[in-house]
């Protein structure tokens, strides 16, 4: 992006970057404007220019996206102003009149040192993400280990009564405590192969309608709530290109979602249409449902809805997350209604 209020500034600049492309603004208002729109890796700037400065502009944008990279152009030598547009972050400055060989050989420069910063930034959310999931996994596995060691500590003590009506119930919890155990590691798994296939798309022909039919039968949760009536009302729809394995996982985190939030006797409807050249998938349950300050949350990494405020809600907190990015990744988008006590209703909506 080049920002100057001089239209010969400008077209200099243009001259000299042919190949890149170029955004052009005359001040720094109409610059953050464009920026917030699309954004760009690199932005070429005058310091002084009307409405809004460049050193303005450089710590707007910085807010924005800190990886940017900026350069300043100005004729004055001033050292207040370099040493504010340092403190502001600026990565380099080009100094007036332009030398266009210099000018070039900067970009190309700001071009590396951008795809480096982004590298950087990548690995320390890399590293954060780690820190936080084996936080949550130690913590998630930590109650059931407690509760089935605690048990059969007791048993080998000779504490429990093989006869006594409280032992049968301590081994349901147990058996109940071993299962959830196994479901976690299961999520662990499913999670580890999803993420080792990267965000790339792996296209192939895919039916819907055979995709949410699978779930179904293959779904823990599913199975575990026999009692909830299930409603399909798919159509025959003609293939789409879709990578099978992460449109998959989304409907499957959305259909486990419908039957973990919902009582033991309860109804999930799904339906499958084409709306306006786009194909929809709707699953909606009338269970526990949720409050309407959760919904902006439910896509967020590690979050979990509590209504309970048990804290022992199961899971990692990272199902929804997922669904949303491989759904994004097809260009498509989720839509989510909720109320307390009536239900939940889910959209997914995937360009035909």
């Amino acid at each position: 992006m080049i920002v100057d209020n001089e239209a010969i500034i400008r077209d200099l600049c243009r001259r000299a970057l042919q190949g890149f492309q170029l955004i052009e603004a005359c001040d720094g208002m109409e610059a953050l404007a464009l920026f917030e729109k699309g954004g760009a890796d690199v932005i070429l700037t005058d310091v002084m220019m009307p409405n809004m400065g460049g050193i303005e502009l450089l710590r707007r944008v910085k807010e924005i996206e800190p990886t940017i990279v900026v350069i300043m152009m100005t004729g004055f030598a001033d050292k207040e102003i370099i040493l504010e547009a340092l403190k502001a972050d600026a990565d380099d400055f080009i100094t007036k009149p332009l030398n266009l060989l210099q000018l070039k050989t900067t970009v190309d420069k700001s071009i590396v040192k951008k795809a480096l910063k982004e590298e950087v930034a990548n690995l320390k959310s890399l590293d954060r993400f780690k820190t936080n999931f084996l936080s949550l996994v130690s913590h998630k596995f930590r109650t059931p280990i407690t509760a089935i060691s605690l048990f059969l500590q007791n048993l080998g003590a000779g504490v429990c009564d093989p006869e006594d009506a409280s032992f049968r119930q301590n081994v349901r919890l147990i058996y109940e405590e071993s299962r959830h155990l196994e479901q976690l590691v299961a999520d662990l798994l499913n999670f580890s192969r999803v993420m080792d296939t990267g965000l790339g798309l792996k296209l192939e022909p895919c039916e819907l309608e055979k995709i949410i039919l699978s779930i179904f039968t293959e779904s823990h949760e599913v199975a575990g709530k026999p009692g909830i009536k299930v409603s399909l009302e798919m159509d025959e729809l003609p293939p789409l290109m879709l990578d099978r394995e992460k449109i998959a996982f989304a409907i499957r985190q959305i259909i486990d979602n419908a039957y973990k939030f919902s009582v033991n006797e309860g109804q999930v409807a799904v339906t499958l249409k084409e709306v306006n050249g786009a194909y929809r998938i709707c699953i909606e349950d009338n269970g526990i449902g949720m409050a309407k300050e959760e919904l902006p949350k439910i896509f967020e990494k590690f979050y979990q809805v509590d209504s309970s405020r048990t804290g022992q809600i199961r899971g990692f907190g990272l199902g929804l997350y997922y669904a949303k990015e491989f759904v994004r990744l097809h260009d498509g988008n989720i839509t989510i209604e909720s109320e307390p006590g009536k239900g939940t209703r889910v959209v997914i909506t995937l360009p035909g």
